[in-house]
Formats: C-alpha cells, structure tokens, sequence
C-alpha cells in the first residue's frame, strides 16, 4: 500500500477519521479548555522563574515626577544591579550634568537556569548615557563586582579605575575573554589607596581607601561631587589583624567623617549576623596543626582569590616540611597575578608541578585546589567523582573545605553531594562547619563584616543619607535598621531596587523615576542567551516536547504517510504505543476533518490545541507541541518511505 492509497481508506464524512479516533473523543473526561489551562500554567510558571532575571525590556519605565522641582545641583545615583538577589552583578552608576561614572560592573553566578551560566546587567539605560561616561571605578576584584566588563567596558569604554590588585584582575579577565577582540585596548589606571591619591574625574574627585575583605587590594570608593561626598563602601569587614597586615584604613575613615560625608552607600550582605568576623589570623594554627598531623595527602580547597589563606596554607606547609602544588584553572590565574604584584611570597623549592605529586612521598604533599563551593568542573569535585587528570584520591587523604557555601547561591546541596562522594572513598574531610566534632581549629571565616561592624562604620562616617546595597531586600532593610540605631535619621534613608533613580542634593534625597534595568544571561561559551529562550528551556525540562510531522498532498489534502511523532523528555514511546497509535489516529482524523477547511496557520494552532488537549487527557502532562505540515505539490518530489523509528527517536 502507498502513501496516496492511505487517505482514500479514511472517508471524513463516513466514519470521521477511523473507529479508535472516535473511540477515543468519546472517552476524553477532560476539556480543551482544562488542557490549555495546564499548558498555559507551564508557561506561566516557565515566565515566573526566568523573570528573576527578566531584561530591560520588560522594565516598566517612570517618569521623573514634574513636581519635584530643584534649583540647585542634582545627583542621580542609580544601581543597573547589586541592590537585590543577595548583591549580585554589582554596578552603580552615578551621574551629575554631563559626567557620569560606574563603581563595580559584576556577574550574577547564581544563576539556576537550564543551560545559563550567569548573568549580566542590561545596559539599555547606559545607551542614552554613553557620551557621559567618564569612567568605570571598581572596589574589589571578585567576578561580582568585575566580571561583567569584558561585555559591557566594549560597548561603552572608558577608563578603569582600582587598586593594584584590582586592575590586575581586571586585566586577568580581559586577557582570559573570550568575548574580548584580540588586542582590545584596554586603558587602567592603578591608584594608590595607601597614600590617599586623589584624581578627578570630570566632576568627579575619586579616592580608595583601604579596607579588608576576602581578595587582596580592596577598598571603599571616596566620590566628591558638587552635592557633597558619596563614599561605596565595597564588601568590607574590619579585621584588626588580617595576615597581609594591611587592615582596614579605621583613620582615615574616620577623618573622613569629620569632614563630612553626605550619602552611604554601604554593603549590606551579612547584617543579620551578630558580633563580629573573626580575624582571618585565626585560622593560622588550624591549618598548621591540620598539615603536621595528617597521615597522608592533604588537599585545601578554598577561593582563588583568598590569596590571604592561600598564603597561609602555603606558610604552614613550609612549617611542616611539605611541598606544595596548585590546582584549577582559576587557582592558577589567580596566582599569576599575585605573584607577578607581590601579594603571595611562595619560598623557592617549595612549589612542585601537579604531575609530580604520584610520585612524591604523601607526607611531602599538600595541594591547594579549587571546589570550594562543590562547582562541578572544578578540581575538588572532580576528583571527588574519580575524573581528574592526576589524582586518584585514597583512604589516609585528608581534604580540607576552608569556605562555607556563598549565602543566596544554593550551592549547599552541591557541597553536600561532594563531600558524601570524599567520605565513600575513605577521605577524612574537615569542614568549618563540623571543625569541632573533626576535633580541629576553625578552617574559615567570612569576608564580609558582621553587625557590630557595620555599625563602627556608620559611626566613624556619620552621614547625612544612607542607602544600603549589594545585598537581598531583607538584609539591607536589616541594614537601616543599624543606621537609625547609631544617629541616622530614618526619613533619611532609602531601600531601593534596581532601575529606582536616587536624586540626591545637600539637604534633600528621594527616588524620583525608574529606568530600564534587568540582566542579560550568558551560557558557559560567553554567547547571550535569549529570554525566550530560557522559558522553552523550562517548559521543556518540565514536560517534555512533542513534535508532530504530516505529510500532506497539495492537491487531495490527504495524508501522503503515516503521522511521525518525536518525543523528547515526555515518554518512552516503546512503553506506550497504544497513546502514539492514539495520537497518530487523532492526527488522521483532525487532518480528514479540518485541513481542506482552514488556512494552513489556522490549521497548525488547531493541530497544537488537539494535540495537547488528547496527550493532557491520558497523561495528565502538557508538553510543549511542535506541529510541523509538509505540503506536498504536483511538482515535489515523491513522499519517500516512511523511515524505521531508531532508538534516537523512539524515546527520551
């Protein structure tokens, strides 16, 4: 029998496609209606979840307000990112008459999208501000606050601004891009924060001043403008005793106060934590009586831009007659530009190649790696599923987790998941959070301040305004609280959201519009992903797809060869050949039926309804249905066999 026999069997007007078809309409209990509700819910709740990270054009956009009329000098402070999500993809801009300048331009790592990595600020407001910019000011150099440069310092260049460290991992992340052109010019400028170097920047006068945190080199950002001074405080704590013995510039700070200071702009990612961060020195003898006592191997996973603890480990495995090797990508890039500046001090001899390690004695080794936070390509995790290049871990390893999961990433489970796969080969594993039951000192402390501390701040700056950002709605309304109990008048505060506008005068700060604002999300080649995109993502992680395949003659309207269907994510159709024979008969009996009396669009919406509609009916689940019509004219060439189903598209 031949493709153009097949129609002529199926008369519509006698039998309305075939016995079971109509078997199965009779049968139906459900409505379209309440299959298309469910499918609708699918993408509702697909549209909900990639909205987090919506764009700028889903921004509703406010006018400023006519009647906030000024005459004097205005500031407009707006956060394009940093003032929700837990302080991710930093970026403020601040902008006064013709100048404007940007303090932190960061990625969002916590990202949980099918097939993203992370996410960027949209930068659709900056197109209308670009002959204004003057310059990027960057506090610190963790991906949050700098990661989004080699994206967005293209489309609007201007000079970066930062610490020696900083402009060293700016130029790091520039040089590893691969969004960047070959020979990008790219102009830095380094200013030194220890001897209060001031330089200006169109109306603008800029300073760093020193501060600790958990990456060396970082600072607050000083900013002098015609309404008074905007100190950015960066991420912060005040360790009195970090290991660089380079601690948190408190006289400065202070003096600064006293000369006045208008508006706070200060980090607010730990206010809910009581007391004060412990000295990152109060980690020194943990890891030196860790590294003397361990029966074999040692391997400490922690950040690769805690060059502080890097040291510290690299300290105690000289003290412990160990050598030492590097492991992970970002580990090693890290170090490059430590040492190449002077922030890690690594004795000569002691540094041994990877490859090298097997055949090293285990009482000799330590190797510092990173998976800190269970990241799956990392050196940790992979050795923790039996895949890296040179290490097979072994019962007498000993691994040591010097971080705690990065608060709003979820990376908790993945820690989980990894540290179970280290007990099952026999490694002992010593983490911060059980470092009293393992018997051991503390393995780590947080980079950012605690309550008490960010108290101390506000007191040494007393200013006049105070904004909380880089930080969760929660935690910078925490944050207010902190200002109203150590002088700040709390009509004197604002809790914004990204896009909201701060204008700001010497007397005066309120919001006054919203501009376009969202993030732009990037998978792991640096290509954009479309929002679009990542909705079908979700949809199809959900349900599955259901792509149907007619072959129909131009001119009889019949089916040419039986209906194909695909299936990905939704069934396994071996195991339910009844609903595809089901579904192929309702594709007969829709095509008979309606094909000859509607245009072909028409035709397709119909197909895509019925179809969801009878697969909502005896699975309960609503795919997402691709119909796909071939017409098939006089002059085309003949409908070919229907091919075998092969494994690849007979199930999921």
């Amino acid at each position: 029998m031949n493709g153009n026999q097949k129609p002529q069997q199926k008369k519509p007007p006698q039998d309305g496609g075939n016995n079971q078809a109509r078997k199965n309409v009779k049968t139906m209990k459900t409505n379209r209606g309440q299959a298309l509700a469910a499918s609708r819910r699918n993408h509702e709740m697909a549209h909900s979840i990639a909205s987090q990270f919506k764009d700028a054009a889903d921004t509703k956009i406010i006018q400023p307000r006519a009647n906030v009329i000024d005459d004097g000098p205005v500031l407009r402070v707006i956060g394009l990112g940093g003032f929700d999500g837990g302080g991710s993809k930093n970026m403020i801009l601040i902008e006064y008459g013709n100048d404007a300048i940007i303090t932190d331009c960061g990625i969002d790592l916590g990202v949980d999208l099918p097939g993203v990595n992370y996410a960027i600020p949209d930068t659709t407001y900056l197109e209308r501000m670009k002959p204004k910019l003057r310059g990027y000011v960057i506090t610190h150099g963790h991906l949050d606050h700098i990661g989004g440069l080699p994206y967005i310092h293209q489309k609007f260049p201007a000079p970066i601004y930062g610490s020696l460290f900083t402009i060293g991992m700016v130029e790091q992340i520039f040089a590893g891009s691969d969004v960047t052109p070959a020979n990008y010019e790219l102009e830095t400028v380094v200013l030194n924060q220890d001897n209060h170097e001031r330089l200006k920047i169109g109306e603008f006068m800029i300073e760093l001043v020193r501060v600790t945190h958990s990456i060396p080199d970082s600072t607050m950002i000083v900013i002098d403008t015609p309404v008074g001074r905007v100190i950015n405080t960066g991420d912060f704590k005040i360790d009195p005793e970090p290991l660089d013995h380079q601690p948190t510039d408190i006289e400065r700070l202070k003096e600064l106060g006293r000369e006045g200071v208008n508006l706070l702009l200060s980090e607010s990612t730990t206010t809910e934590r009581p007391g004060r961060t412990p000295t990152e020195h109060s980690l020194e003898s943990s890891f030196h009586d860790l590294l003397h006592k361990a029966p074999g191997r040692v391997f400490v996973a922690t950040f690769s831009t805690n060059v502080n603890r890097i040291q510290m480990v690299v300290n105690g495995a000289v003290n412990s007659g160990r050598k030492i090797a590097f492991d992970g990508r970002s580990m090693m890039a890290t170090l490059e530009t430590a040492v190449k500046r002077g922030f890690i001090k690594i004795p000569k001899g002691t540094l041994v190649p990877m490859a090298n390690i097997n055949a090293m004695k285990d009482t000799d080794v330590v190797v510092v790696c990173t998976g800190s936070q269970g990241e799956m390509s990392s050196a940790l995790q992979r050795m923790s599923l039996g895949d890296h290049k040179f290490i097979k871990l072994k019962e007498q390893d000993s691994v040591i987790l010097s971080s705690t999961p990065i608060p709003e990433t979820g990376n908790d489970a993945a820690v989980g998941n990894m540290v179970d796969n280290l007990m099952r080969m026999g490694v002992h594993v010593y983490r911060h959070e059980t470092h009293d039951l393992d018997g051991c000192g503390p393995l780590h402390v947080s980079g950012h301040a605690s309550i008490d501390e960010y108290a101390d701040l506000i007191q040494m700056l007393q200013p006049k305004f105070f904004v909380p950002i880089y930080g969760s709605y929660r935690s910078k309304k925490r944050h207010i609280d902190i200002a109203v109990q150590n002088g700040v008048d709390r009509r004197s505060t604002l809790n914004p959201d990204n896009g909201d506008v701060i204008e700001l005068t010497r007397d005066k700060m309120y919001l006054n519009g919203h501009v376009e604002n969202g993030s732009v999300l990037v998978d792991n080649t640096g290509a954009v992903v479309p929002n679009v995109v990542v909705k079908d993502r979700i949809v199809m992680a959900e349900d599955g797809i259901v792509t149907v395949i007619l072959t129909i003659d131009k001119q009889t309207g019949r089916l040419l060869t039986s209906p194909d269907i695909i299936t990905r994510g939704f069934i396994y159709m071996r195991e339910n050949e009844e609903l595809m024979n089901g579904t192929r008969a309702e594709l007969k009996r829709a095509v008979a039926q309606r094909y000859s009396r509607i245009d072909i669009d028409r035709f397709k919406a119909e197909l895509k309804d019925h179809v969801t509609h009878f697969l909502f009916e005896h699975t309960q689940r609503s795919p997402m249905v691709i119909p796909v019509v071939n017409v098939v004219g006089p002059g085309d060439n003949k409908a070919k066999p229907k091919p075998k189903m092969s494994a690849d598209t007979a199930h999921d």
